[in-house]
């Protein structure tokens, strides 16, 4: 009996199965804040700040907590650390890991906070949470917290292709709608700032009420077009280097060459498939949807039982290009499984409800393409185009 009284009350940070030195990092472009759990320190958290970006200085702290814990107790112990994922990126997660440092990086929405209407927040008790939730994880306690899997160098830089392709996309719709709100306000419509003769076609616009175009206007309108003729040179060399790595890609990976022999998509959805879900590896359909932000989020109390949608949790990326391949899947693959489902759906519903009805769909298609790519399982009906 006295023996399981002393397992009970002993310190969490000096059991022999957690024997290390557990650190939080809050990190900030001003500061970094270090927050420390030692053996042979009691349940006291110890806490440096470093400025931002100084590795030295962080590493020469967790030196020193080492030191300081070999000379209480005698013994040598590892360091395990843990960071939120952020605007940092994982570099500093790779640093820790070149120096034997047993490295984690958490979802921050992942982690269990008050919920009192006015709580207390502050980079001491963020780096005090921090902690607690790697010691749990650390014991194996379920569902904690959820631990991301940090993509390698080349994977992060196979992602860069795709969404530098949709910022530049995004930009370009911004400055063609600007032309075309310049040009409303003189009461001219139907102008195609991405059609071929646009410089031709600008020189013979004329006002609503019968005028040429302004000297000014038509001077910034032609400035605007400079911009969105650079956009397109920029899209289609952006372009033209995703397909040179959807080529290279098929000496180690065969899914983009797989995916691209689905009729309905073609290089772009292929590659961001590829590049920022299905190259990463999953153990079970649950965490498919789940990394997608498709899973379903239920509210269940007492009586109270509904659905709450799709948790949106997920890649954002990831999620709206399933959407777009789920409505196009439709179209080119009609014979297909996966489609007739989804009408005998909305056709139950009396033809309402189809934006849940093609979110389900995405769900369901991205399962079928990790099992496709994965294992060689052809999706039921799908047409192949070569």
């Amino acid at each position: 009996m006295p023996v399981a009284a002393n397992l009970v009350e002993a310190p969490v940070a000096i059991r022999v199965d957690l024997a290390a030195i557990f650190i939080s990092l809050e990190l900030s472009r001003s500061k970094w804040l270090i927050t420390s759990l030692s053996p042979g320190a009691g349940e006291k958290m110890s806490k440096r700040v470093v400025d931002g970006g100084d590795v030295d200085g962080m590493l020469a702290h967790i030196a020193e907590l080492q030191h300081k814990a070999t000379s209480r107790t005698g013994r040598s112990f590892r360091v395990v650390s843990i960071q939120e994922a952020g605007l940092d990126g994982f570099w500093i997660h790779r640093i820790l890991e070149r120096e034997a440092i047993e490295s984690h990086v958490v979802d921050p929405a992942s982690i269990a906070t008050s919920r009192r209407r006015r709580r207390a927040k502050t980079d001491s008790i963020d780096g005090e949470a921090l902690v607690r939730a790697l010691l749990a994880y650390k014991r194996g306690e379920p569902r904690v917290c959820a631990m991301l899997r940090v993509p390698t160098p080349d994977e992060e830089d196979r992602r860069r292709l795709v969404r530098e392709r949709k910022a530049l996309l995004n930009e370009r719709i911004r400055h063609v709608n600007r032309v075309k709100g310049l040009l409303f306000g003189q009461g001219v419509s139907g102008y195609e700032p991405l059609r071929r003769d646009r410089r031709r076609c600008l020189e013979a616009l004329v006002t609503g009420d019968g005028r040429p175009l302004p000297p000014a206007l038509k001077a910034q309108i032609r400035r605007e077009l400079d911009r969105i003729e650079l956009l397109l040179d920029q899209i289609k060399a952006v372009e033209e280097a995703r397909d040179v790595m959807l080529d290279a890609a098929k000496s180690y990976s065969q899914a983009p060459s797989l995916l691209r022999n689905l009729k309905g998509i073609g290089p772009e959805f292929a590659a961001v498939l590829w590049s920022e879900g299905l190259s990463r590896h999953f153990d079970n359909r649950r965490q498919v949807a789940a990394y997608a932000g498709l899973a379903p989020t239920p509210w269940q109390s007492g009586q109270i039982d509904r659905d709450q949608g799709v948790s949106k949790a997920g890649n954002p990326r990831l999620r709206s290009t399933l959407v777009q391949v789920a409505w196009l899947w439709v179209r080119h693959q009609p014979s297909s499984a996966l489609t007739i489902w989804f009408k005998d759906r909305v056709l139950r519903n009396g033809g309402r409800q189809k934006k849940s009805a093609i979110v389900a769909l995405a769900r369901k298609l991205l399962v079928a393409m990790w099992k496709y790519v994965n294992s060689g399982v052809v999706i039921d009906g799908a047409v192949l185009t070569a």
